[in-house]
């Protein structure tokens, strides 16, 4: 493909344009030229009558900022108008390759998710953005919990490209809740989601995008316009017989105090963890329960290099996969009663957190080695045995970095299912950032189940081996 160039004035200032392969190169006057990569770039057009070329793409104002929307409309001369017309119809067949342009898109907007800010946010930063696009949008404001998986369960199918939550991680769960309750739930499930992040964790966000932009509501929109469908594993959350999807982690004792003990302070976002955990470490009391698991794999050098080998050989990519058109979700394949292959933990706990995708929350890797479709649950386990208050205080200053992976103290497993069995009556149970009885229950893979809108493919998330080489 070769450079395509025109020019254009824009504020009376002369503008070049040059499309190459993989950017857009625009130089406004004297200004230093601007590269703005075809990913970028969500709209481009000419219009012949007022002889007009616009471009609409997203960049960075500086170079740790946020994504902001830009419009560029300039004026083409009669020459240049051919040039101009041929850019224009280029750069957007350029710009949407192997991707579908003018999503159909049904929005959910949570009021009171987060610091209940998601209203204005998609107002003012979100909706142009999709509107520039050219997207079709659905808008409901939800109302009460419980409203998006009411509406997920009753989605038309195929109507949209993709369901897009405006809330925190707790509305994915409702949706990905009622697909799994839909009159056909496998074909449902293959609808993607995806999130624009405006509640406190945002892990989902941070797992799609990274932690330099999981909280970049226009970063997510971009995704959301560009992302390609991903198929991910989610779990069964079996409790007095009730099945539940939970896709992303399930949490016992101190995490689960963190998460569940802070509810009324959402006020203060994603800060309010960070003091959760300090009050809990006054307390520093163990989870008085019973762990058993099915392992798989529980040598940390293994699963890193694994890790390693996915990313070097770009195997860490997963596909959509069509599910069949079974509208019945799969059976469940370890009975709540099995005993084979599974181990009992045996010292006491400070907190188990399981699941899948590295952040649970931008303070905290919880699961680095997470792979998307590895049909694996990773838990983590942190025994309070030869583990101190100051131990934790000091090990989660790499909590964001998952170096508290490495910690000789803090167990890690992968494994095909596990199950938690309250000694007492007391305590909190976190599934997905939502608050489940105190209760037994058991967690299973549901392999491949879900489908998220991706534009990497794979989690954004880099786990640094300095420390590793160190062990």
């Amino acid at each position: 493909m070769s450079d395509i160039d025109t020019e254009a004035k824009v504020l009376g200032k002369t503008t070049k344009y040059c499309l190459t392969s993989t950017a857009l190169i625009i130089t406004i006057g004297n200004k230093k030229p601007q590269t703005v990569p075809l990913h970028n770039v969500i709209a481009a057009s000419y219009h012949s009558d007022a002889r007009l070329l616009k471009i609409a793409y997203v960049i960075r104002l500086t170079k740790k900022g946020p994504l902001h929307l830009v419009h560029l409309d300039g004026q083409v001369e009669e020459s240049n108008a051919e040039a101009a017309g041929n850019l224009a119809k280029t750069t957007l067949e350029w710009a949407y390759k192997d991707v579908k342009p003018n999503r159909r898109l049904k929005v959910l907007i949570n009021p009171h998710g987060g610091v209940g800010k998601g209203v204005a946010i998609f107002n003012k930063l979100v909706e142009p953005v999709f509107r520039a696009a050219g997207c079709i949008l659905d808008l409901i404001h939800t109302t009460k919990t419980g409203d998006a998986y009411e509406i997920a369960k009753s989605l038309p199918l195929p109507e949209y490209d993709a369901l897009i939550t405006v809330s925190g991680d707790g509305l994915i769960h409702e949706v990905l809740n009622g697909f799994a309750n839909h009159a056909y739930p496998r074909k449902a499930l293959q609808m993607p989601v995806a999130p624009i992040p405006t509640g406190s964790g945002n892990g989902l966000s941070l797992n799609l995008l990274g932690i330099e932009d999981g909280f970049d509501v226009v970063a997510a929109s971009l995704n959301i316009i560009k992302g390609s469908p991903m198929s991910v594993d989610v779990f069964c959350f079996t409790q007095n017989g009730r099945r539940t999807i939970s896709f992303m982690s399930q949490a016992v004792g101190l995490m689960a105090d963190v998460d569940l003990g802070t509810e009324d302070l959402r006020w203060m976002g994603d800060t309010r963890f960070m003091y959760g955990l300090l009050r809990g470490l006054i307390k520093f009391k163990p989870c008085n329960v019973q762990l058993s698991y099915k392992a798989v794999e529980q040598d940390k050098k293994k699963m890193f290099e694994n890790l390693n080998l996915r990313r070097s050989k770009n195997g860490s990519v997963v596909p959509h996969e069509n599910q069949d058109d079974n509208s019945e979700l799969p059976e469940s394949k370890i009975g709540l009663d099995e005993t084979e292959g599974w181990t009992t933990f045996p010292e006491p706990l400070l907190y188990l957190y399981a699941g899948k995708g590295p952040y649970v929350g931008r303070d905290f890797m919880a699961f680095p080695v997470s792979l998307p479709d590895d049909g694996l649950i990773d838990i983590v386990v942190q025994s309070t045995k030869n583990f101190s208050r100051t131990d934790v205080l000091a090990s989660f200053g790499g909590a964001p970095k998952g170096e508290l992976y490495w910690n000789d103290s803090l167990h890690y497993v992968k494994a095909e299912a596990y199950r938690i069995k309250p000694l007492s009556k007391k305590g909190y149970l976190s599934i997905d950032g939502e608050s489940y009885p105190f209760e037994e229950f058991q967690v299973e893979v549901l392999p491949k189940l879900a489908t998220l809108l991706s534009s990497h493919g794979y989690y954004n998330a880099s786990f640094d081996d300095a420390t590793a080489r160190k062990k």
